[in-house]
């Protein structure tokens, strides 16, 4: 489908074909959001509604933005980080299935927020701002925590941000992870996905962690736990996955051996503090793309990977479409959720409902041509008891 009177604002409208084949490509590995689509098709559940949708443009989010669309869906995509966007996914998008996609975020306005039935919200950190916001009572409208799903943290954030951070780091250093020591600075579900994946490739992997029980955590998951500034003293690459500023700072930075690679995959890049390290640079220089030499003045060298912004997305292509394929279905049927019932919804951020978690896993094993068991009645009446034994 051609647009015609859509707004837009990319890079180039000529990129339409090539980016089409990306999608058809990741759509090979997306059968969750297929069958979605299929139902969306012929229910349109969200005829009437115009969804803003704020993410990194990929051929991913393009499989999303299609199945929005396919349930009736007006869609305006902005995207979310410069150094992520497809340009061809993005032409494609406004030439083929007649999405509105725009480079740069428009200024909020108070006085259209009456006009907002309710919202998801995917990353971790977002999901913090958006429940302080609450705690303040300032939330303007219902929000649904697709990232707290299980078929969502779960998956995308350990299994996609394990592979697709070393993939990133890989791609732009050419590195030998096996041998190295690789510090992972926090040990949610973002920092087990990168330390089993960083295992797996060979390297000594070390953790550090504000939290006790998840550090305790990843010592019985056999990996060493120490101080982050000590740790600075031995690694050689450093990758921040705490979503919070000021994951690698100063102290550490003044340890740090020559050589040492530094990267983000949690956050904004302010979880490298670059001030900083600029405060001890005397010279930087362009190593290769996505490799930012910084020379101290005690002569050492420091190397920045993607100025500081999230390696995974920067120098690879983020999530593989297999694990977007659950993140991206949480995030249509949660939307499908706020369409049906924001009549009933406080300005609060509510769960998934438990019944679309399972949906969607159940949709993946199917997929996968995987069967599973079930209760029967009788052995359901006897979890739901409290008299018949022991």
């Amino acid at each position: 489908m051609a647009t015609t009177e859509r707004s837009y604002d990319i890079a180039d409208i000529g990129l339409a074909e090539a980016g089409q084949q990306r999608i058809d490509w990741a759509e090979r590995q997306m059968p969750v959001l297929a069958q979605i689509r299929e139902r969306f098709e012929r229910e349109r559940p969200l005829d009437g509604i115009t969804l803003g949708c704020c993410l990194h443009v990929t051929t991913e989010t393009a499989s999303l933005t299609r199945t929005l669309l396919a349930g009736g869906a007006d869609v305006a995509l902005c995207a979310s980080n410069p150094l992520s966007t497809q340009d061809e996914v993005a032409a494609a998008l406004v030439d083929r299935h007649g999405a509105q996609v725009f480079a740069v975020l428009h200024t909020d306005r108070a006085d259209e927020l009456a006009d907002v039935i309710g919202g998801t919200e995917e990353t971790t950190t977002g999901v913090i701002r958006l429940r302080a916001l609450e705690a303040e009572g300032k939330l303007g409208y219902p929000i649904i925590a697709v990232n707290d799903a299980n078929t969502k943290h779960f998956f995308d954030n350990r299994y996609g941000t394990g592979q697709s951070t070393l993939d990133g780091v890989i791609r732009a250093t050419n590195f030998l992870i096996a041998g190295s020591a690789v510090v992972v600075i926090g040990y949610g579900w973002c920092g087990k996905g990168v330390a089993m994946r960083a295992k797996g490739h060979g390297a000594h992997v070390i953790v550090c962690e504000v939290d006790p029980l998840r550090a305790l955590e990843a010592v019985m998951d056999g990996f060493q736990v120490m101080k982050a500034v000590d740790a600075a003293r031995v690694g050689d690459i450093f990758i921040s996955v705490t979503g919070n500023r000021d994951a690698i700072s100063g102290e550490m930075f003044e340890v740090m051996k020559s050589g040492a690679i530094v990267c983000n995959s949690g956050h904004f890049d302010v979880e490298v503090n670059k001030e900083e390290l600029d405060a001890i640079t005397e010279e930087t220089f362009t190593a290769r793309p996505f490799v930012e030499g910084h020379r101290t003045k005690d002569g050492r060298e420091i190397f920045l990977l993607a100025e500081g912004r999230l390696i995974n997305l920067a120098a690879a292509e983020g999530h593989p479409a297999a694990v977007m394929d659950m993140s991206f279905a949480n995030q249509a049927l949660a939307a499908e959720h706020v369409a049906l019932n924001h009549e009933s919804l406080e300005n609060k951020v509510y769960d998934v409902p438990l019944e679309i978690d399972n949906e969607i896993a159940r949709l993946k094993l199917a997929s996968r041509g995987v069967e599973i068991d079930e209760l029967t009645d009788r052995q359901r009446d006897y979890l739901a008891s409290w008299n018949q034994g022991t």
